[in-house]
């Protein structure tokens, strides 16, 4: 009956956010564009990530911030991860003992059935940053040289309420066994070799892609008043609350210049149960890479 219901409850949220029922009735406290300051100078951007058991992506993420530390913006990183996983919490701690000029961590816990609905920890970060510009953004997302510069000099004086790049740099769908995807016993930074990523045009903000204005978080948070995206769950849920957030906000976002934001695409899922279902996932996703000519 609960999952009856759920799937109910979800597809009215789908048909809503298809333009059939107003936005306002969902995030009424939604500042205006003229209510949003435009901030210019040096910027505070907050990075909003999360990770279960994908430590060995989050690792490139945070060696970028340290690789490749901006100049000219400051930058919060923001993790959530549940300590149970282990894994995570060691690179965690790792990545602690680095002090990188402009660059603040921010490790959150979260029990896993807190970490497995991603709009949770993204919400409670909305409503509690300070930044200018808050980047909700997944684990296997690494940061190229001088990209968050570029980010900062992008978003002077800006009202938008959500901007994304128009274009990321995607490897092909890796296998388990790449090197690329190895886990370290003894935990070290690591970097990306860009020669290993296609350029591949974005139409919307995507979940890993959503730049939101700080004053615009802090208002509604991430689907803040859609309850049924603020629960926990017992296994890792599918993202649709990515869909709702760019509903609430009543914009597909507006596409930005931004060079050197890259992505590690992975074929198998890690962080979904084991199953029949994450099977089918699995091989859409290497059918729709060899359709593509990538694979």
């Amino acid at each position: 009956m609960k999952k009856l219901l759920d799937k109910a409850v979800l597809l009215f949220y789908k048909l809503a956010a298809s333009g059939l029922v107003p936005a306002r009735w969902f995030a009424p406290g939604l500042p205006s564009e003229d209510e949003r300051v435009a901030m210019t100078g040096h910027l505070q951007i907050e990075i909003v990530s999360h990770c279960w058991q994908y430590s060995h992506l989050l690792v490139y993420q945070l060696s970028s911030l340290i690789l490749h530390p901006p100049q000219d913006t400051r930058i919060v990183m923001t993790v959530f991860y549940a300590p149970e996983d282990a894994h995570t919490a060691a690179l965690l701690a790792f990545i602690q003992q680095h002090d990188v000029p402009n660059v603040s961590w921010n490790w959150q816990p979260l029990a896993p059935q807190e970490l497995f609905r991603r709009s949770i920890g993204r919400n409670r970060a909305a409503l509690a940053s300070q930044a200018d510009w808050v980047w909700f953004t997944d684990c296997d997302l690494v940061f190229a040289p001088g990209c968050l510069d570029q980010l900062a000099e992008e978003l002077q004086g800006r009202r938008d309420a959500l901007v994304f790049p128009c274009q990321e740099q995607v490897t092909t769908l890796l296998r388990a066994d790449d090197p690329l995807l190895s886990a370290d016993a003894q935990w070290t930074l690591r970097d990306v070799d860009t020669s290993q990523f296609y350029s591949r045009d974005i139409s919307r903000a995507t979940g890993p892609l959503q730049i939101t204005h700080g004053d615009v978080a802090r208002a509604v948070g991430y689907c803040r008043d859609t309850p049924f995206f603020q629960r926990p769950e017992d296994s890792f849920a599918k993202c649709h609350e990515d869909r709702i957030f760019r509903w609430l906000l009543q914009t597909q976002g507006v596409p930005i210049e931004l060079a050197g934001v890259c992505r590690i695409r992975h074929a198998e899922k890690g962080r979904y149960k084991a199953g029949a279902q994450a099977h089918i996932r699995g091989g859409l996703r290497q059918w729709r890479e060899r359709v593509s000519g990538r694979g």
